[in-house]
């Protein structure tokens, strides 16, 4: 508890730019992980790996609050290139390019 207190007085005290030396330290551990103080502390009691940076980058804060995509893309050989839609050919008369077995190491 007293540890947890010290950490919270630390961080505050931080904004206010009161201790000496404490924006250096920031600065290196920023550089270094890419995280903030606060981040590493948002990230133990979250068990998520969250950053200040990724934020800035346009990404979610926590890297597991990322949504997951998942496109129904369905590709077929042309004459001299390859077409993509968004649902599977209703013949059934073309191949699909974008399954291709003979790639995969096993």
């Amino acid at each position: 508890m007293r540890l947890t207190a010290l950490l919270v007085f630390i961080i505050f005290l931080n904004g206010c730019g009161a201790l000496p030396g404490v924006s250096q330290v920031q600065g290196a551990v920023v550089i270094g992980t890419d995280k903030t103080i606060e981040d590493h502390i948002m990230s133990l009691t979250s068990g998520k790996n969250c950053s200040v940076v990724r934020k800035e980058k346009g990404l979610t804060y926590c890297e597991e609050d990322e949504p997951i995509i998942n496109q129904n893309i369905f590709c077929y050989k042309t004459l001299g290139s390859v077409t993509c839609y968004d649902r599977p050919d209703s013949n059934n008369s073309r191949n699909r390019i974008d399954r291709n077995d003979h790639n995969l190491v096993k």
